[in-house]
């Protein structure tokens, strides 16, 4: 298994089956409701999370039950209610590649659809029949509020550091894999031991899929459907950033630090002149040496287990998420 292509045509009746559990989920009695919620439904993304609770499910019992698939649609549903509301608090207009809901109504409707998102991702928990789903849901979105605060406190406080930087995309990303894992193992009844190791796994892979989200920041990219130096705009300050202001020998360090410390929001110049030191420096080099030291390590994490359809999905999986383009 070589591709991210074929993951999905592995599980492909898991997916059919979650989409109707997810579009059932949603119904409504409120017609502007109904017309918000199929607009957005034809835009449904790579759905990475619940493919890896689907692929948990297997690695971990071989089985796809109902309840992991209401596990895999609570997981989505929550994921969703968290970008739309993203929306609008970046003011975004455009997600992969449509209008947002926020830019067609407004925020108030946005707000309200993301809320709703959130009472049927928990309606779904509920379904699986295991309270600690629901308590797992629950934990992950108190994970996804406090990480997105920390990251705008951070950015008030300017504080500019690899340890602060992993403990936000471990909130704000990596916790919500980690959940995929902990929802298919309660789901099917594994045990603690290969729940633990598959989600300490997926945790890495989640670091990964956020270091590698953020390098798509300093390359000018019609298709990533954001603007390059997005993540500057708002503040954020990532990886290969990081890594240039960290170098004691950097050329104009102190100049670029001035720069972000001093500047409640950035001019495109100085976004422009910041991601071109921080490529100059090596900036996207040590992402990219950071993600294969992250890989490496998780793929150890499995070498304990059995060649499985579902393990060489997992590998494969890891490959793409640093390769991917967008």
């Amino acid at each position: 298994m070589t591709n991210f292509d074929e993951i999905k045509t592995l599980i492909a009746p898991d997916l059919s089956r979650l989409e109707s559990i997810i579009k059932q989920s949603l119904k409504s009695n409120s017609p502007l409701l109904e017309q918000i919620v199929d607009s957005y439904l034809q835009t449904k993304g790579k759905q990475i999370r619940p493919i890896i609770v689907i692929l948990s499910a297997k690695f971990l019992a071989g089985k796809v039950s109902e309840y992991v698939l209401h596990g895999a649609a609570a997981v989505e549903l929550l994921h969703n209610a968290s970008l739309i509301h993203d929306d609008v608090i970046d003011e975004t207009k455009k997600r992969r590649g449509r209008d947002t809901i926020n830019s067609i109504w407004d925020n108030h409707i946005a707000v309200l659809v993301g809320d709703f998102f959130v009472s049927n991702a928990l309606a779904c928990a509920a379904k699986t029949n295991d309270f600690r789903v629901v308590r797992i849901l629950s934990e992950l979105g108190k994970e996804l509020s406090t990480g997105e605060l920390d990251q705008i406190d951070i950015a008030n406080r300017h504080t500019i550091d690899e340890k602060t930087y992993y403990e936000i995309i471990r909130k704000k990303t990596a916790s919500l894999f980690r959940s995929c894992v902990q929802i298919a193992g309660y789901a099917v009844g594994a045990n603690e031991h290969d729940i633990d190791n598959l989600a300490r796994f997926i945790e890495l892979l989640g670091l990964c899929f956020q270091i590698k989200d953020d390098t798509f920041d300093y390359f000018r990219d019609d298709t990533i459907g954001k603007p390059t130096g997005n993540d500057l705009r708002e503040g954020k300050v990532t990886l290969p950033l990081i890594y240039a202001l960290s170098k004691p020998d950097a050329t104009q360090r102190d100049e670029m630090r001035q720069m972000l410390t001093t500047s409640d929001v950035l001019s495109t110049e100085q976004i422009e002149t910041l991601i071109e030191f921080a490529k100059r420096e090596g900036g996207i080099d040590y992402a990219y040496r950071s993600m294969e030291k992250l890989q490496n390590e998780a793929t150890s994490i499995l070498s304990e287990y059995d060649d499985s359809e579902a393990k060489s999905a997992f590998l494969a999986l890891f490959d793409f998420i640093i390769k991917r383009h967008k």
